[in-house]
């Protein structure tokens, strides 16, 4: 799990600025989806998704813990909770129970004491406590209670995935569950000095070395990839990703292990204030982290299975939910329907047994965010897409796969498809119990 990596910040999704070998190196040894989907376009809500097979909304974490919550705003938005209940069996527990060794690396950001990876099933948590950035930065001392420091200077991202190989190496004839969940690419951008110059001298050879910014609604948007830091710290990450492949290899255990790449929402390319400049650019889609358009949803996914080296693109939907029972089908394990509620097993799928994903999918992110984004939802159905802003009562259309840029609003035109969408829209929120926000009185 990559924090914030946006679809297009991988060479196999078409970066020409980035570079990512080794991530490269996992798609083609399985498959890669070039229509999938975060739960969420914020960090927590994915994250409850990914460890329950649940929908954020069902579960009702809708915003990143705590959240910005203005009381300044034309709305306010619904109170959500703040920890992933205990009452949930996590996908850590489910596999636990079948005595799979559990182990968890970097951001968890899904409660406080005594919500922390170790009481949700990982027998080890290397760094995982209630906050969503690094709170001392990308390099030791890192001011993290889960996490010791190293010797001064030590990068978080290169920590991590020594800690993440030392427990493979440790358990090469146990089977286990090993869920590193990257701070990095997350905010503060600090370069990793090892690669800084590469990108440095790459960047004095694009047409445009500045960011180039344009206003949409309410936030200033990224057209370009430009930042040689970000550039770095995405080529730090490709790097250890080539280590664990190598350290699973090294010990015969790469052609048995499911592997499963992935971000928990869109790239950082949209911010509501017009002096910030966000690190990266998802063009061709739409915004960026914290909008329900498609550049704050859709994500890289690399799936390889077991026994099988596939390089083939993907151009179905998935889930972020759908990661709990195609794991469990994958090691196994009885599925947990009553659990993985809102996830489907994509086994059927991978193996040609089926060509059908996900119907309906839908995004619901009812409060405010830093990005410029307004209360709303979004909800894809076929190739149809609805968009809809609590603030104006408003309604947009898309045909995403003729329109993946979201440009062409067909709301006015297609009256009767825009009819069907708010109908499932609205069933959609009637079935998960959906909040609303509600308007400030004293505003």
């Amino acid at each position: 799990m990559v924090d914030d990596l946006g679809w297009k910040d991988l060479s196999c999704y078409g970066s020409s600025f980035y570079e990512t070998p080794n991530i490269d190196r996992l798609a083609d040894m399985g498959f890669r989806f070039s229509q999938a989907y975060a739960a969420h376009p914020v960090c927590s809500p994915t994250r409850a998704a990914i460890m329950t097979g649940k929908h954020p909304t069902r579960l009702n974490i809708t915003d990143w813990i705590p959240g910005q919550n203005p009381q300044n705003r034309k709305l306010l938005g619904p109170t959500d909770l703040h920890a992933l209940p205990l009452e949930e069996t996590t996908l850590a527990e489910a596999l636990r129970h079948q005595g799979y060794k559990t182990f968890f690396a970097g951001k968890w950001h899904l409660g406080d004491e005594g919500f922390f990876p170790e009481d949700q099933g990982f027998e080890i948590n290397k760094g995982g406590h209630d906050k969503g950035s690094p709170p001392g930065g990308y390099f030791s001392p890192y001011k993290n209670p889960k996490l010791k420091d190293g010797p001064e200077g030590e990068n978080l991202t290169d920590r991590l995935t020594d800690e993440s190989i030392r427990f493979i190496s440790q358990n090469q004839d146990n089977p286990f569950l090993l869920y590193l969940s990257y701070y990095s690419v997350h905010t503060p951008i600090q370069a990793h000095p090892d690669y800084l110059s590469k990108f440095q001298a790459k960047k004095k050879t694009l047409k445009d070395t500045l960011a180039i910014k344009i206003r949409d609604q309410g936030g200033y948007t990224v057209q370009n990839q430009y930042n040689a830091d970000y550039a770095s710290m995405v080529y730090a990450l490709d790097k250890n990703v080539g280590r664990l492949i190598d350290q699973l290899k090294a010990q015969g255990l790469l052609d048995n292990t499911l592997i499963i790449f992935t971000s928990d929402n869109g790239g950082l390319t949209t911010l509501e204030k017009e002096h910030r400049t966000a690190p990266t650019s998802v063009l061709p889609l739409r915004a960026g982290k914290g909008w329900v358009y498609e550049g704050g949803i859709r994500v890289p996914l690399i799936i390889k299975i077991p026994k099988k080296k596939i390089a083939k693109v993907v151009d179905h939907p998935a889930v972020s939910m759908d990661f709990y029972p195609t794991i469990l089908e994958y090691t196994n394990i009885s599925a947990r329907p009553e659990q993985h509620l809102d996830g489907i097993n994509l086994k059927p799928y991978l193996e040609g047994k089926t060509k059908q994903t996900h119907s309906i999918m839908v995004w619901d992110f009812p409060h405010y965010h830093g990005s410029g984004w307004t209360p709303g939802r979004a909800l894809r159905k076929g190739s149809w897409k609805l968009v809809y802003f609590f603030e104006e009562d408003r309604y947009e259309l898309y045909q995403i796969e003729q329109d993946p840029e979201e440009k062409i609003d067909l709301a006015k035109q297609e009256v009767v498809k825009l009819e069907e969408l708010k109908k499932s829209l609205n069933e959609w929120a009637l079935e998960m119990n959906a909040q609303t926000p509600v308007k400030n009185e004293i505003q």
